[in-house]
Formats: structure tokens, C-alpha cells, sequence
């Protein structure tokens, strides 16, 4: 705890969740408990097993009790997070594989648990992608739950009962079960030490509407209760103590953003056409069955991404037909959306705890992952593709296959689908005969061949996150040349209007559902392109579609024409912020001429 009083102490962190507050600071003092590592005798082994078995029926009982004790349906409807951490801490091989290591190494159950969870914790610190690599914080929840349990007997809630007035969590961490039982009658937004965008804590506070800011790194040893803070969770900022002039500047702003909100809602609902009736779908990106709500809200007119990685990273053995049937019926079941995108899996089999042989990669992010891995394992593809099959019979769902680089990976993926398709027929299960399957688009070599592939399938998605990474051969989360990561490149342009181009030709539909679909500098290029779809975060459709309705598209194939001819990225750019700030000066700064 710090015992300087800071004023007007500004902290960049990461903003999760947008909105500002204001208020008093309550300091969640947790902790991390120190665990005894011991050695045991024989005679004791049985003792340290059922000790760990107890906790994890405490902590069972205790992530019930919160779920139980939910009584808002916004609330309840994200209560799935902890039914997934129940099902981790009732997973026969996690606990088998803690018992086993008290049993062979004669060692107390902390330090088997402490084993077992960091074994498993390696996998996803290998992850490039962001929130695949946020899921590991899942298993870190159950880890600290289940030590505290342990130790002290029991988890510690969060007790705002003597709390006066609306405050604000400061904590090093919370989990979503604290999320959930956060009282926002008495709570108005939180800040962490650790965390990121798509941790389920971030995810849970978005759903909720709590301002949010995470991953502030020190916050707890600089704040001490009853300190005041501000929290914007748009700009990623937390002021320690703001002066008056400062809390009058968020004040306006607090209402700006009220405003713009309620003005981005009302926009959410229109038509996503340009001024000259060209009409562009938008769709948006998500992770979980909770986001669906949010989807709806903010304007999506489907999925355009569906990433199916978390019923992989959340458990210790590969999920069944039926996992994969039932979440994606969930999904099929929505009436309000026109399309479903599922993608296949999209790690490699170093990423999740599974009994499958896998060689050492030097580099598993361009090894045998994805569409590789799911043609060498047919059977891990299999259950996917017949769980998607089945819940097709229920609404719009179609197949998207990621990290397509030549034609045998399609025919390969397509007859492993036929063979699934032929299994249901003859079991008499219902199914969509007619699912539309699509690849995704993010190696160069799959723009190049782009007119062939475009025979095979019924669409494309192009994923300029990676497809910009490997065409420029540059690694955007590496601080060194990070700065070389430019969507506007004319090279990276080039290979999407190749591929738009080849798709077209052929009759079939292009989307784009990389990170440059949800910025609205980038609109204008992409309406020039002429893609199908845009799809994007469902807070992010609302601006975009702003911009789309603001726009003419003949006026975007001229700005695209003029980007192609340009030297560099910064040329194309800057010529693009000069023209979004003259067509739009509340949402653009404006350029000038030096």
C-alpha cells in the first residue's frame, strides 16, 4: 500500500470496457498465499489426497453458492464462466494427474496442485493470439481458489456491505466469479494490476457495462482506501486523486460518451448502406455464447466469426461430438442473426492438454496447426464437423477453415466433411445438406491462388491479422518492428483486391474479419474493395457503420485508386486521414499541409 498521496497521477493501462467513473477507492487486498512445499511419508499420502479432494469440492460448493446467489438475468445469463470452471475442477484427468503426482512424488497436495497447474500453464504461454493465451488466467483462478481453500479454508468474497456510496475495486486481480458478484449499486467500475482485453473478467465487465481498466501494473501498492480515482475505459487511463479542474474535464466527457452511446445505439439499428446504395453486411467477431446479447445490441446482421478454441483450452481432454453440438446449437438457435460463421480449430496441438503425439516445432505457429493439424488428426476434426453438422439443422451456420496455403488442404477438408455428412444420413440425423463452407484467407500463397480456391468453396474470409504479419514477415506483437505492421501497405492492399477480384469472379462472397475491419480510418478501403462483409468487436459496428452511411462508395474507389499508386503505407495514410478529417471532423483529428 503506498503511503505517498499521489495527485493527478495518470496510469496507462489496458481499457476493457468502456465508460467513466468516478469514486473512492476499495482496496481488495488479496494476496498471493504462500504455499509449504513438503515432503511426506508413505502413511500420509491418503491424507494429502483427500485434503485436496475436499477443496475441490469446496470450491465446487463455493462457485455454486455464487451462481445460486445471482439474482439480476442480466447477470445470470454470464454465470457459463463459472460453469466451465466447475467443470475444470471436476475433470477426472486434472485431478487424477494431482493425485497421481502426490502419490509418486510424496509431496503435500499445494505442491502437487502447484506441479500440475504450472505443467499445464506452459501450453499457453506458447500463444501467439492474445485471447487464446488469456484462457490460461481461467486455470489460474481455479489454482488460487483451490490454494486459499487449502490454506485458510476458504475463499474470500468480495464484502461491499460496508461500503458507503459507489466505489471502485482496486484489486491485483479479480476473477469473473468476483466479477459477477460485484454489487453495481455500490460499485461503479474496477481496475487491476494484471489482465487483458479478452481475459473472462474483461469480457464479464464489458457484458455488464462496467467501466474497467486492466493491466495498470502497480495499482495496488499506489492507492490506499478512500483515495479518489477516475476510470476511463476508453482511453486504458486511471488518475489517482484528480484535482477539481481534472474531475470537471471527465464530467463533460462522462456525458459526451453518454451521449455518443446513446447516438451509436440508435445508429446500431440502421441500414449499413452507403450514401450511393451500396450495401456492405457487418457482422462481428466472438468467443463466447454470453457475447450473443451484445451482438444483437450494437447492430451485428450475423457471425462472422466464430472462434472455437476455448472448448479446446478450457479442459484437459479434447471435447466430444456432443460438447461441440450443444454450444453450437446455442449459437444456431439465435432467430435475429442472417449468418453463423464457425471457424475449425485454429491452434496446434501443443496449445491444449491432450493425449495426442505431437513433434517439437521450432516454430508451431507456421507448423502443424489448424487445417494441418485437423487433416493428420481426423478424429479431433471429425467431432467438430459433426457437432457442427448436427446444430446446422437448427439455423444459419456455416463452415469456415483457417490457415488454407493450397488446393489438396480444401478437397482433403471437404471430403473429410462429405464422410461426416454420409455418417449422419445414415444414422437418419437431421443436418443442413446444403452447409456453405468457406476458407479463410490469411496465407500469401492463398491470395495468389485465389481464383482456384475460389471453385472449391462457397466463400471467403480474409484475416488481415495474420495475412499482414506473414506478408510482410513481421511479428506485430515484437516491440522492434511492430512499427512495420501497416494495413495500408500497397502490398497488403494488392493481395486483398486480388483476392476480392478472384472470389467475385467466381460468384462468390468475400468478408473480412481481421482487426482492420473494425477500424474506421480503414472503411473507405474496404468499401473500394468491395467486400460483402465487414466483421469486427460488436462495440466497434456502430462507428463503422456511422462511417459507412456517411460515405459514397463510387467516392471510396477513387481514395483506394489514389492509395495503390502511393509509395508507402505513411503516404497512403496520411492522404486518408486528411480526407476522413475534412469528411468527418468529430471523429477525425483533421490533417494540414506543413
Amino acid at each position: 500500500m503506498s503511503e505517498e498521496t499521489f495527485i493527478n497521477k495518470v496510469i496507462k493501462g489496458i481499457g476493457v470496457s468502456s465508460g467513466i467513473t468516478s469514486g473512492k477507492v476499495y482496496l481488495l487486498e488479496r494476496g498471493r498465499v504462500a504455499i509449504a512445499k513438503r515432503r511426506i511419508r508413505e502413511e500420509h499420502v491418503e491424507r494429502e489426497i483427500q485434503r485436496f479432494r475436499h477443496s475441490t469440492k469446496s470450491a465446487v460448493e463455493e462457485l455454486n453458492d455464487i451462481k445460486g446467489a445471482i439474482s439480476d438475468d442480466e447477470i445470470r445469463k454470464h454465470a457459463f464462466i463459472i460453469d466451465a470452471h466447475m467443470l475444470i475442477l471436476q475433470d477426472a484427468l486434472f485431478l487424477n494427474d494431482v493425485v497421481d503426482t502426490i502419490r509418486t512424488e510424496k509431496i503435500n497436495a499445494e505442491w502437487a496442485l502447484d506441479i500440475v497447474v504450472s505443467k499445464f500453464l506452459a501450453g499457453f504461454e506458447k500463444v501467439d493470439d492474445a485471447y487464446l493465451r488469456e484462457r490460461g488466467q481461467d486455470i489460474k483462478y481455479i489454482y488460487n481458489r483451490l490454494i486459499r481453500i487449502m490454506v485458510k479454508g476458504k475463499e474470500s468474497a468480495i464484502d461491499a456491505k460496508g461500503i458507503k456510496g459507489k466505489v471502485i475495486i482496486v484489486a491485483h486481480d479479480l476473477s469473473p466469479a468476483d466479477t459477477i458478484q460485484l454489487n453495481l449499486n455500490r460499485i461503479s467500475g474496477f481496475t487491476t494490476d494484471v489482465g487483458g482485453r479478452t481475459s473472462h473478467t474483461s469480457i464479464v465487465a464489458r457484458a455488464l457495462e462496467i467501466p474497467a481498466v486492466v493491466g495498470v501494473g502497480n495499482i495496488v501498492s499506489l492507492v490506499k482506501n478512500n483515495d479518489t480515482l477516475i476510470v476511463d475505459g476508453d482511453d486504458g487511463i486511471v488518475i489517482i486523486n484528480p484535482t477539481k479542474e481534472v474531475r470537471k474535464d471527465y464530467v463533460a466527457k462522462q456525458l459526451r460518451l453518454k451521449t455518443l452511446k446513446r447516438e451509436f445505439l440508435r445508429i446500431a439499428k440502421l441500414k449499413s448502406e452507403t450514401r450511393d446504395g451500396f450495401q456492405l453486411k457487418v457482422g462481428a467477431n466472438i468467443e463466447l455464447l454470453a457475447e450473443m446479447e451484445l451482438v444483437e445490441r450494437y447492430g451485428a446482421s450475423g457471425i462472422g466469426l466464430y472462434r472455437t478454441e476455448y472448448l479446446y483450452l478450457s479442459r484437459k481432454t479434447l471435447p466430444t461430438e456432443n460438447d461441440h453440438y450443444h454450444v453450437y446449437r446455442k449459437l444456431a438457435e439465435n432467430n435475429s442473426l442472417s449468418y453463423i460463421t464457425v471457424r475449425t480449430l485454429d491452434i496446434g496441438g501443443d496449445k491444449f492438454v491432450s493425449h495426442i503425439e505431437m513433434p517439437k516445432e521450432i516454430n508451431p505457429a507456421m507448423g502443424l496447426r489448424a487445417i494441418r493439424l485437423c487433416i493428420k488428426e481426423t478424429g479431433l476434426f471429425k467431432a467438430q464437423l459433426m457437432g457442427i453438422l448436427r446444430a446446422s439443422a437448427y439455423g444459419p451456420l456455416r463452415i469456415l477453415v483457417p490457415m488454407v496455403s493450397g488446393i489438396d488442404e480444401v478437397r482433403t477438408a471437404k471430403a473429410i466433411l462429405k464422410e461426416c455428412m454420409d455418417e449422419l444420413k445414415q444414422k437418419k440425423i437431421r443436418f443442413n445438406e446444403g452447409i456453405k463452407i468457406g476458407v479463410m484467407i490469411e496465407v500469401p500463397s492463398a491470395c495468389m491462388i485465389s481464383d482456384i480456391l475460389a471453385k472449391e468453396v462457397d466463400f471467403f474470409s480474409i484475416g488481415t491479422n495474420d495475412l499482414i504479419q506473414y506478408s510482410l514477415a513481421i511479428d506485430r506483437v515484437n516491440e522492434y518492428v511492430s512499427y512495420l505492421y501497416e494495413p495500408l501497405h500497397p502490398g497488403v492492399l494488392r493481395l486483398i483486391k486480388q483476392t476480392v477480384e478472384n472470389a467475385h469472379a467466381n460468384k462468390i462472397e468475400v468478408g473480412l474479419c481481421g482487426e482492420m475491419a473494425g477500424e474506421p480510418l480503414y472503411t473507405p478501403m474496404l468499401l473500394g474493395l468491395e467486400l460483402d462483409e465487414l466483421s469486427m468487436n460488436a462495440y466497434a459496428i456502430p462507428r463503422v457503420k456511422k462511417i459507412i452511411r456517411g460515405l459514397d462508395q463510387s467516392h471510396c474507389k477513387e481514395l483506394l485508386a489514389e492509395a495503390l499508386i502511393k509509395d508507402s503505407a505513411k503516404e497512403a495514410e496520411y492522404m486518408l486521414r486528411k480526407e476522413m478529417g475534412n469528411l468527418f471532423p468529430d471523429d477525425f483529428i483533421q490533417c494540414y499541409e506543413e
